[in-house]
């Protein structure tokens, strides 16, 4: 079973765009095909951000969503990073991944993590879905 991190980013695109790269990419966590890795952290900025009155996004829909990621979703206690990342806002999700030994974190920001630290793929929606298939 692949398990791995979803940035905020990858949710917002999903719900702004339902047949784009980051919907099939959740659906996949949806249907239980690909473990989330999470923390209290991660979850409390979902729904900050999923909340947002800038998107629009339906309030018992977003609760709903964040409730089938949460229960199909697996809790790592993250270790604290001893290296810095270009947006430190972003160091939960790294913290996860590499605590949680996840196969990668998925991200539309890529350039906000740095360079992968090692054993850690850092891939964008479309590319997480060509590492998921495997090769043809």
């Amino acid at each position: 079973m692949v398990r791995a991190v979803l940035d905020t980013n990858v949710l917002v695109s999903a719900l702004i765009n339902p047949k784009g790269a980051p919907s099939k990419v959740v659906l996949l966590v949806l249907t239980g095909k690909v473990i989330p890795l999470l923390d209290e952290r991660i979850l409390y900025e979902y729904r900050i951000v999923l909340r947002r009155e800038i998107f629009g996004f339906d309030p018992f829909q977003v609760d709903e969503y964040l409730a089938q990621i949460d229960n199909n979703g697996e809790f790592i206690a993250a270790a604290p990073l001893t290296f810095s990342i270009p947006d430190p806002t972003d160091l939960p999700f790294l913290e996860v991944a590499l605590s949680g030994h996840g196969d990668a974190l998925i991200t539309g920001n890529k350039k906000d993590f740095g360079k992968p630290p090692k054993g850690l793929k850092i891939l964008s929606p479309a590319e997480f879905l060509e590492f998921y298939r495997g090769p043809p």
